[in-house]
């Protein structure tokens, strides 16, 4: 029996992602449609879950960025409610190719077990700047809930070269200085992917191509940094979670500089590498970078209905 159950197992992580509609106009060739399959594929193996009900799931919510947004502390602050099962690690299913190859049962494979009751969630940030993403979700399940988290975009330029910065150094390599990226023949220097990154109307006008806004629950990132807990709340709403976070899981480390969590009686913080200081920008670069982002972060607000405390 045992014997059957693996092969069952095994044939199911072998499903290949089949089309089941026509690709949307501009869509990759063959581009593949998931609809059916995922729904075949979560049943065959619910049917064979373990003896305490519990299965991996598809995700029914994912967080799809943005990188250097918070990602990370908003996945570690869902974890604190029950009834959430998150996935360690950043998958990048639908952003590599050599991911999304393997079909529907590897990305199975890589979520958590989890009870029926439970929600599972996976977060990989760059899902929101990679332009084939938004269909692939929507053809695995179009009504699924994203959560994207979101700060003010000269931070996260900031906080996105910190992060390669300190990379290279770890590493004991060399890495140019800020201003060398920022600045081209004496311009801010608009092919500079971590500005790209930051136009967040360019990307979510893709995302709104495929899923209405309803769908989509913005998180701002720089309220959860500086108090959590309304914003956790807002997510449990958008998700239909029960309320079962409270203040109390929260509270702040004066050495670290940024809030921590606190779940049955455990305390826990983020990786040291969470939180660096950013380098020190001369300020008219500063005002470049907040000119530069003023007519996009307009253009962001139109589209989402909503405005942000952002430069």
């Amino acid at each position: 029996m045992a014997a059957l159950l693996l092969g069952a197992v095994l044939l199911v992580a072998q499903l290949q992602l089949m089309p089941c509609r026509p690709a949307a106009p501009g869509a990759e060739p063959g581009q593949q449609e998931l609809v059916g399959k995922a729904a075949t594929l979560q049943n065959e193996v619910r049917a064979g879950a373990a003896p305490n009900g519990s299965a991996q799931q598809l995700p029914q919510t994912i967080i799809i960025g943005v990188r250097k947004g918070g990602t990370r502390a908003l996945l570690e602050m869902l974890s604190l409610h029950p009834d959430v099962a998150a996935a360690e690690n950043e998958v990048h299913f639908f952003d590599w190719e050599e991911h999304f190859s393997q079909g529907l049962g590897w990305y199975l494979s890589q979520m958590p077990f989890s009870a029926p009751h439970q929600l599972t969630v996976e977060k990989t940030p760059a899902y929101f700047t990679s332009p084939k993403v938004p269909e692939r979700v929507h053809s695995m399940n179009p009504s699924i809930r994203l959560l994207l988290i979101l700060r003010d975009p000269s931070e996260r330029v900031l906080s996105d070269y910190t992060q390669v910065f300190y990379n290279h150094v770890q590493k004991h390599k060399p890495y140019p200085s800020i201003e060398e990226f920022l600045v081209r023949d004496g311009r801010l220097n608009v092919d500079y992917k971590a500005l790209n990154r930051s136009l967040y109307h360019v990307h979510m006008q893709n995302w709104l191509r495929f899923f209405p806004l309803r769908h989509i629950h913005i998180v701002d990132g720089d309220r959860l940094i500086r108090d959590p807990f309304p914003e956790i709340q807002k997510v449990e709403r958008f998700l239909k979670l029960a309320p079962q976070i409270n203040a109390s899981n929260f509270y702040f480390n004066k050495t670290k500089g940024f809030y921590c969590l606190r779940d049955s009686g455990r305390d826990r913080c983020l990786h040291e590498s969470k939180g660096r200081a950013h380098p020190q920008v001369d300020p008219k670069l500063l005002n470049k970078l907040h000119e530069y982002f003023h007519e996009p972060n307009k253009k962001f607000f139109e589209l989402v209905g909503r405005t942000f405390d952002w430069h």
